[in-house]
């Protein structure tokens, strides 16, 4: 029946919100933010759609048989001959098994039967007519973190390796580990960060860059570094980080600290520092993200260093934001961007990678209305979900080493700057995850700013595209997607490495290489296998190339600018780092 009455509401509109509110923020604090209602229809989806159908169960047994077959030959032939091939190889990234303890019976076999299994069930989630593409990736990803949970070299009877150390050690070493375990839960309950990371302080051991803090807002301050040489660029370099983190992962120690590289090659270098939102920025949405930041600061650079032409990096979430930033500049006739930088950063979201596996409408509902609870989502939850995605190097390999062999890591400022993350506000978060990851409106050009749509294909500032190999967090292969968005220059680089890894490498880094290829301005818009097979392999340092390709599009080098423009409104406030990087 149709309300005859729209001019009145329902009075029990808002309580029954407010309710559904309060019962999805208590079933996300349950569930560590996890929906379990799309655990449940991925789950029922797959197990309906294997249910009915026959062949494939057929193929699963007769699988089955075959592996359970590998296994006996592989017994019978490692009796005969110790230097019998394996039936199985554990996949590249797997390094589980390599030491050569598991070569010996009756760990060989025992490693053997659970790689074979790990296969096994890879086969039973994945390829079942009927099953949707997202729900058959949950199975399949929550499979393998049950079979990550149970691998024999997680527990101690069935692990050579940890039995040897135990044996070594006089079980000292279950001992270190149990007060390990100790000290890192008190440190989790008391909301201190990982031990070790006391010895990383901003300002002290890294973020050491010499700058000062020229403008500040209530969502950033903007840092301007002094020169290194005696002439720069004409045209600055703004940095856009990610506000998930704090921006020093691109200022780390002195000997990897991309802005200081930048100052010695010639370039004026100005970085935003995130403010880390409290219950108080509950409201700050994406647009904010955009005007507060990217925008004020080129109203800023432009004011101090009097340039009219600005190059512009952003790094993750910061190059997305860029992006958007850009896109709405060339609609507006802004030409100040004399080039666009995007290091490992997605401005198409139709394959994001394992983190869509997190991305449905369910699991949306649950996230919202967990930050609706907060007014944020807390760093150490997506942190969390990262884990997750890499269970098996970052979560299991942590809880061998560290509480069953006792052995601490050395904590390296990478690590204590993982740690040292930031919050995100309620409006922004749930608007960039609706909007772009699974609606996708960037690439789709239905995206908004103030009301009217903007298009990445109306930028015609080239494009320096990086993208990491080993990217966990936004895969290579969403990051070159850009050559399908717009007709500008695009040069686009595949490093070695991953999401953080791959983009702080420094000149000098052992065992750097890169790929490159650049698509001139409307040019054809190569898919990701056919750009790999026309680009140039190098050894090194991704930086050098960056570096020459900067180089090419600025000015002849000129007397450095000054240090803010107290004349004009913009006087140093603070030393660098500033005050927004040492909130947590």
């Amino acid at each position: 029946m149709v309300d005859r009455d729209p001019q009145h509401s329902d009075p029990l509109d808002g309580f029954a919100q407010t309710l559904d509110r309060m019962a999805a923020s208590s079933i996300a604090q349950a569930t560590s933010g996890l929906s379990p209602a799309t655990l449940f229809m991925a789950i029922s989806d797959w197990a309906i759609h294997m249910a009915s159908s026959p062949g494939k169960q057929l193929q699963l047994s007769a699988k089955a048989a075959r592996k359970s077959a590998r296994l006996l030959d592989y017994a019978v032939r490692k009796a005969r001959d110790p230097d019998a091939a394996p039936a199985i190889e554990p996949l590249p990234q797997d390094h589980r098994f390599i030491d050569q303890a598991w070569q010996k019976p009756p760990f060989n076999l025992i490693a053997q039967s659970f790689l074979l299994n790990q296969q096994w069930w890879h086969a039973a989630t994945s390829g079942i007519d009927g099953v949707s593409r997202h729900h058959e990736d949950i199975v399949n990803f929550v499979a393998r973190q049950f079979l990550d949970y149970f691998s024999p070299s997680n527990f101690i009877a069935t692990n050579p390796v940890l039995l040897k150390r135990i044996a070594d050690t006089g079980g000292q070493c279950l001992a270190d580990g149990a007060a390990h375990w100790l000290e890192d839960m008190q440190r989790q309950f008391r909301g201190e960060p990982p031990v070790g990371t006391e010895a990383f302080k901003p300002g002290e051991t890294v973020a050491t860059a010499k700058g000062k803090v020229v403008f500040r807002n209530q969502l950033v301050e903007l840092i301007q570094y002094e020169p290194t040489t005696d002439k720069v660029r004409p045209e600055p370099v703004l940095i856009v980080p990610a506000w998930i983190m704090k921006y020093y992962i691109l200022d780390l120690s002195p000997g990897n600290s991309m802005v200081k590289w930048l100052t010695a090659q010639g370039y004026t270098v100005f970085i935003l520092s995130w403010h880390n939102p409290g219950t108080q920025d509950r409201d700050l949405d994406l647009d904010a993200y955009r005007r507060l930041g990217p925008m004020a600061a080129l109203d800023a650079i432009t004011t101090i260093t009097g340039a009219s032409k600005i190059h512009a990096a952003g790094y993750c979430l910061g190059g997305t934001l860029l992006s958007i930033t850009a896109a709405a500049m060339a609609r507006d006739h802004d030409e100040r961007l004399a080039s666009v930088t995007l290091l490992a950063a997605q401005t198409e979201f139709s394959e994001p990678g394992e983190l869509g596996l997190f991305i449905d409408e369910a699991q949306l509902h649950i996230l919202k209305n967990m930050m609706w609870s907060k007014g944020f989502l807390d760093s150490s939850q997506m942190g969390g979900a990262f884990q997750i995605l890499r269970s098996n190097d970052l979560v299991w390999s942590h809880v061998l080493g560290t509480y069953l062999m006792g052995e601490r890591d050395e904590m390296i400022d990478l690590m204590a700057w993982n740690a040292d993350g930031t919050r995100m506000p309620y409006a922004m978060h749930s608007e960039y995850l609706t909007r772009l990851f699974l609606n996708d409106e960037l690439a789709e050009g239905k995206y908004t700013v103030e009301g009217r749509n903007i298009t990445l294909s109306a930028i015609r500032a080239p494009f320096f595209v990086v993208g990491t190999e080993r990217d966990h967090v936004a895969p290579w292969k969403s990051v070159h997607k850009i050559h399908m968005l717009t007709g500008a220059e695009v040069t686009f680089v595949l490093t070695s490495g991953g999401h953080n890894a791959g983009i702080v490498s420094e000149p000098g880094h052992k065992n750097r290489r890169y790929e490159v290829l650049t698509r001139p301005a409307d040019g054809p818009a190569y898919d990701a296998d056919e750009w790999r097979d026309g680009a140039q392999k190098k050894q090194g340092s991704w930086w050098t190339e960056w570096d020459a390709w900067l180089d090419a599009r600025s000015g002849e080098p000129i007397t450095p600018p000054a240090m803010g423009a107290a004349d004009k409104g913009y006087a140093p406030i603070a030393d660098a780092p500033g005050h927004y990087v040492l909130e947590k």
